[in-house]
């Protein structure tokens, strides 16, 4: 009866990607089998790899043959007595380690208020240099989808920017290239309900297959539809404004109806005198909007 607790963790050796299966502290009088597998459909996994060691620890080498970018992989460990293999421990297998690019969150609810959310893209492997010029990174083109789509509306969302570069870094906390970038809503002015967004990225001018195939998941971004506020000056000219405010406006001439504090923004009203010699009042006859 063991307590083996097998993690996963990546790690760049003699300048190649692996990842690393460590367990509980070795014994003289151990050995270990070390299963690699990895997950092909829910509930599901296929064997890798197997290797037998003295040692509290196995790698597994980041290839195209026998290891996908986006694969989850498991180790599972078991010891046996070295004199007597009979003797051996309950298998105890890893968490599963994602191998690839993925985004965080892996998805948002923002709402149409202008304010800015951050989405970090991270590679959970060691990002390897092949010798050629600004190979030792991964650029990444960003693109969005709207599924709620309307043919001459505006986009649901925005990015900050349209491509990242992860950048090599020792992996820490699970990530060993990271770049972040911003996603905001786009205020429509519309009552059009909550509406739905991917974002995707994709690898360009890749030349290690390894990464040149991998595209990591799409992040669903919610939009929360926010009432939008009104202002009217209608007939002779009666106005309410934003917050409900009335009041009338018999005067002549043109006038600033409405100034944004924080954009460029404002409208002007021109009023002409239609009410005759007996009232004084006038109408609204041009708008002009900025």
């Amino acid at each position: 009866s063991l307590s083996l607790q097998p993690m996963i963790t990546p790690e760049l050796v003699k300048g190649r990607a692996h990842l690393k299966c460590a367990y509980s502290p070795p014994s003289s009088s151990l050995r270990y089998t070390v299963l690699w597998s990895r997950l092909t459909t829910p509930g599901r996994q296929e064997q890798i790899q197997q290797d037998t060691t003295l040692q509290a620890f196995s790698y597994l080498e980041m290839s195209s043959e026998r290891l996908w970018l986006g694969d989850t992989v498991f180790c599972t460990v078991t010891a046996f007595a070295r004199d007597t293999p009979e003797q051996q421990s309950l298998p105890e297998q890893s968490k599963g380690f994602y191998a690839g690019i993925k985004f965080l969150p892996e998805s948002l609810q923002i709402a149409e208020d202008g304010k800015e959310h951050v989405l970090t893209i991270l590679s959970t492997v060691p990002i390897t240099c092949s010798g050629h010029n600004d190979s030792c990174k991964i650029t990444l083109q960003l693109s969005t989808e709207d599924l709620d789509s309307q043919l001459l509306g505006p986009p649901n969302i925005v990015l900050s920017a349209c491509q990242v570069d992860l950048v090599p870094a020792p992996c820490s906390e699970g990530s060993c290239a990271a770049a972040a970038l911003t996603v905001t809503a786009v205020t429509d002015f519309a009552q059009d309900g909550n509406l739905v967004s991917l974002i995707r990225a994709e690898p360009v001018g890749q030349r290690d297959g390894l990464w040149r195939a991998h595209a990591p998941k799409d992040v669903k971004v919610t939009v929360r539809d926010l009432p939008t506020g009104n202002c009217y000056s209608f007939t002779d000219p009666h106005i309410i404004t934003f917050d409900g405010r009335r009041y009338d406006n018999y005067k002549i001439g043109t006038f600033l109806l409405c100034q944004s504090t924080s954009r460029v923004f404002e409208v002007h009203v021109r009023q002409w005198d239609c009410g005759g010699h007996r009232s004084a009042t006038a109408c609204n006859c041009g708008v002009a909007a900025r």
